[in-house]
């Protein structure tokens, strides 16, 4: 028995339904990518969103954001009430008056993330290092977040 992948029929075939095919193409990139949209969006406005990842092992929490092409005294971070802010400014280089442009895709400007904690950390303990663009904040747990071993007696 052969196999053969289900595909959608073409709504284009039929004349006079391109417009609809259109939609169904739109609709299909939304649901492939629910964050695309917003994303597209703030682009056209101005502002950029660094990318981060967070982690967690059995002490801390790790969080990673690439922050290319920003000085890292232009970088801040900070916690209150179980959330994480990094904030901070990538600035525009200086123009040459002899060059023109033809085509600018990098964002400069302010930029703002901030992501809630999954629990409780110790931010008199937390560490952050900077190097290769790279932002890292480990993030060390209280020891009520940390996962607890109970040992079971059998009577």
């Amino acid at each position: 028995m052969n196999m053969i992948k289900w595909q959608r029929p073409s709504l284009a075939a039929w004349p006079g339904v391109s417009r609809l095919a259109d939609l169904s193409d739109e609709l299909d990139r939304l649901f492939e990518s629910p964050m695309a949209g917003f994303s597209r969006a703030s682009q056209l406005l101005g502002a950029w969103t660094p990318a981060l990842d967070l982690y967690e092992d059995k002490e801390n929490f790790v969080l990673k954001t690439e922050l290319p092409g920003v000085n890292k005294d232009d970088v801040n971070v900070s916690i209150q009430d179980g959330c994480l802010s990094i904030s901070g400014e990538r600035k525009s280089e200086a123009k040459r008056e002899d060059t023109e442009v033809h085509h600018t895709e990098r964002f400069f400007g302010r930029f703002q993330r901030t992501v809630t904690l999954p629990a409780a950390v110790a931010a008199d303990k937390v560490k952050a290092q900077y190097k290769d663009g790279v932002l890292t904040i480990t993030l060390p747990k209280t020891e009520a977040a940390k996962p607890k071993q109970i040992d079971v007696s059998i009577n």
